[in-house]
């Protein structure tokens, strides 16, 4: 085995006040470790055993053995479409009418290069649901990995753009250059409502044509952003710091700051529970409860209803907190969960988890994460929210008309769950899962709620 300790002299860093400890003071940054044998399975029959349980599930779930393979995620365009919450516009409807021409069924059939998405699929995975396409001609002619469903709607219906050609263009140049491709098709579209409301000056847009379906702006755009060129270097600070810096910060779809994904929560109540009560942001992988709420995934729910929705929310975060630990993709839970996932981790370590203790360590995940929150920027209540478009203006058309999100009939149940009080992890909460020395933590900051 090879061992290698990198060490940044400049990665010092001062330590926080009261503790006589200093972050980084043996100026280690990284460790890393390269190891060349076979780990050993603690139980080979349990081990098999798991094995053949857990791919059988996954061969006999549609969305895993079917969907997947055969249209990537971008077989959500239509379905999420057809629910009527499908991020349009920058969230101001939930109905796209180009989803067709930039389904996953139109790329997988025009645009997917088949044999090299073989070469894209993940190593070992059942389902292969990656993506490698091509364009074969025209102005953004070239190939690469992806898209996404999540790039698919950023670059697409939240810029007004149906055209997949740029779509795939702008992947792939924001794959090349390092983008997020969620939070640069998203920030493109508020950028777009800024400047449909005139509040984006002439001088800064260089040649640019600010209008909705404008494949060619999304392409330039993604280049102005990595380089930060011209309003491209305002577009680089993200859709909150854009929008607050002309003016209308209330134009930005985001949660603690960061863009929120192609899924519009005035279609979905659970999930905008998850969306708002999000330890990292506007995320959609915090707790995906589209599974429940629209692909009736492991059962179906009423998704404009709240009743149950906080607890149902907590399940999936704390579950989602196991499945990252383990590291495992999450589209796994559509045909497994946790007692799946305690056989395969007690088979291969010898450990004895019971389902119960294994979900206490994805809460124990989810509170030590708020408890950082709460440390590094005062997290709490006022953080657990969405911007007023969806908690104050209706869905204006389609399958989920009429609807906002009804974020004040869900919060109070959810913290009295998770045993927190104003969004914060108290003292007993965090004794009962081992954290007591968290708690000493935010008592000596004052962060602790009483």
């Amino acid at each position: 085995m090879k061992f290698a300790a990198i060490i940044n002299d400049k990665s010092r860093a001062a330590g926080r006040g009261g503790h006589g400890a200093v972050w980084g003071s043996k100026k280690l940054k990284a460790i890393a470790v390269r190891g060349h044998s076979k780990p050993k399975v603690a139980n080979e029959g349990k081990w098999r055993e798991a094995l053949i349980s857990t791919m059988k599930k996954i061969k006999e779930n549609p969305v895993t053995s079917q969907a997947l393979p055969k249209y990537g995620t971008a077989v959500l365009v239509n379905i999420i479409n057809q629910h009527g919450l499908f991020p349009t516009r920058n969230f101001k409807t939930g109905v796209f009418e180009g989803a067709e021409k930039i389904s996953g069924e139109r790329l997988a059939e025009e645009y997917v290069d088949w044999k090299k998405q073989k070469e894209e699929i993940c190593w070992g995975c059942p389902m292969g649901c990656a993506r490698y396409t091509v364009n074969k001609s025209g102005p953004w002619q070239g190939e690469g990995g992806g898209p996404e469903y999540e790039t698919i709607w950023a670059f697409g219906a939240q810029t007004g753009t149906d055209d997949l050609e740029a779509i795939n263009k702008a992947n792939w140049l924001a794959n090349e250059l390092g983008l997020d491709t969620i939070s640069m098709g998203h920030t493109i579209g508020t950028f777009l409502e800024l400047a449909e409301k005139g509040l984006i000056p002439e001088e800064k847009l260089r040649g640019l044509k600010p209008v909705w379906g404008n494949p060619a702006l999304i392409v330039e755009l993604t280049w102005r952003t990595a380089f930060r060129s011209g309003i491209g270097d305002d577009l680089a600070e993200g859709a909150a710091r854009l929008a607050k810096k002309y003016g209308a910060p209330e134009l930005a779809m985001v949660v603690r700051g960061q863009e929120l994904p192609a899924y519009d929560p005035r279609g979905a109540q659970g999930h905008a529970l998850a969306y708002a009560t999000s330890n990292r942001g506007g995320c959609h992988l915090r707790a995906y409860m589209i599974s429940p709420e629209v692909l009736g995934v492991p059962k179906p729910v009423d998704r404009f209803a709240t009743k149950d929705k906080p607890a149902l929310v907590k399940h999936f975060q704390d579950v989602f907190g196991v499945v990252d630990s383990l590291v495992l993709c999450k589209f796994t839970t559509f045909a497994l969960w946790t007692e799946d996932f305690r056989d395969l981790l007690n088979a291969a370590t010898g450990f004895d988890y019971t389902v119960e203790e294994l979900e206490k360590v994805g809460e124990r995940i989810y509170n030590a994460e708020r408890a950082f929150n709460v440390l590094s920027f005062g997290d709490g209540e006022e953080y657990d929210t969405l911007p007023k478009r969806f908690l104050e203006e209706p869905m204006p058309e389609g399958p989920s008309k009429g609807q906002v999100v009804k974020l004040s009939e869900m919060l109070p149940e959810y913290y009295k769950l998770r045993g927190w009080v104003k969004g914060r992890p108290t003292r007993a909460k965090l004794e009962e899962l081992g954290l007591g020395w968290v708690a000493e933590w935010l008592d000596e900051e004052g962060l602790l709620p009483a």
